[in-house]
């Protein structure tokens, strides 16, 4: 297969232009293991942006072990963000990471946006403030017009002309029930700016094949370098069985240590302590999943001392539901804080 993190590769695809291969060749790389899709933090009355929030979130995440963050995703609350919001929560963040000497951590960005234009245009300005690569889902807004091809061709649009390296995001959840098929993931990675899928629809045969088909790179292997990364940690033992390349997971922003941990375990050959720990983070995982956005900000708030809320229309935790969460995550929890 063509793909290669950061790599140009003229023969795949004559469309990149010298500008944009020279920008793709400067990228960081993405190295295998744990990401996390990093919540975005509010003031609790007002909703504005929360700069010194989550520039310590961000350190804090990467001191604990990922290996690369993801800006305005999902947990992020992107789709609640302004355009000039998601670029200054991108800034704060690379600015944060290399202010604590993670100068070489790649910083993905969430950048979906309705159309190709304004999708390349975020890009650009992404790009400028410091991210390395673009997170997309497949357009959804007009489902009934959103075919394979006009899907194909609005990502190999967008990876003609982005400076980033983007990574597909399948989650038919978030897109009107768009679930992007190995074959389709498979023909779009041969576009050389096309670097990775991010599987949230948790469906394991799907990324063993798009895997396999691409050499994707594992703890064992460079590969090509094309990245297939699982989207929950609670099927991190089940994504290296797979032959993926990391974790892209919302638990990572509560319980890091213990996710990169299982990774780690497993890697290293210690299966079957992967397997045991990974139970554990399952079981505590299913809360914040259960919960979503507000539940993981609880489990900051509880365990670390902030988190706050989500913006509306997200709604704020019913009484008492924060201390279900704790207790839910004590187990793990314990686990995290001696490791």
């Amino acid at each position: 297969m063509t793909a290669s993190n950061g790599a140009t590769n003229g023969q795949a695809n004559g469309h990149a232009s010298g500008q944009a291969n020279s920008q793709r060749t400067s990228r960081r790389p993405l190295p295998c293991g744990i990401y996390a899709p990093t919540m975005t933090f509010f003031d609790p009355d007002t909703e504005d942006l929360d700069i010194p929030t989550i520039k310590r979130h961000a350190e804090r995440l990467v001191r604990d072990g990922l290996v690369g963050l993801v800006a305005m995703g999902s947990n992020g609350e992107a789709v609640h963000c302004t355009r000039e919001e998601k670029i200054a929560v991108t800034q704060a963040t690379r600015e944060a990471l290399d202010a604590a000497g993670f100068t070489e951590t790649p910083l993905i960005i969430g950048a979906t946006e309705g159309s190709v234009r304004v999708t390349i245009d975020l890009c650009k300005q992404a790009h400028a403030v410091g991210a390395d690569y673009a997170l997309l889902l497949p357009p959804s807004y007009f489902r009934a017009l959103m075919d394979e091809q006009a899907i194909y061709d609005y990502f190999i649009a967008v990876a003609d002309e982005s400076p980033l390296g983007l990574i597909l995001y399948n989650y038919p959840g978030a897109v009107a029930g768009i679930d992007l098929d190995s074959d389709l993931l498979i023909k779009l990675a041969q576009h050389p700016n096309i670097v990775g899928t991010k599987f949230t629809c948790g469906n394991t045969g799907k990324l063993t094949r798009v895997a396999l088909a691409t050499d994707a790179k594992t703890p064992a292997a460079e590969g090509s370098g094309y990245m297939a990364f699982g989207g929950m940690c609670d099927f991190t033992v089940q994504t290296l069985a797979s032959g993926g390349s990391g974790i892209i997971a919302g638990g990572a922003n509560v319980m890091p240590k213990v996710c990169v941990k299982v990774w780690n375990l497993y890697a290293e050959g210690k299966t079957e302590e992967a397997i045991q720990l990974q139970k554990v983070l399952s079981r505590g995982d299913w809360f914040l999943t259960k919960a979503a956005i507000a539940g993981t900000k609880a489990g900051i708030q509880a365990y670390f001392g902030y988190g706050g809320f989500p913006r509306r229309p997200l709604k704020r935790l019913e009484k008492g539901r924060g201390e279900v969460i704790e207790e839910g995550l004590r187990e793990v929890m314990a686990v995290e804080k001696a490791l």
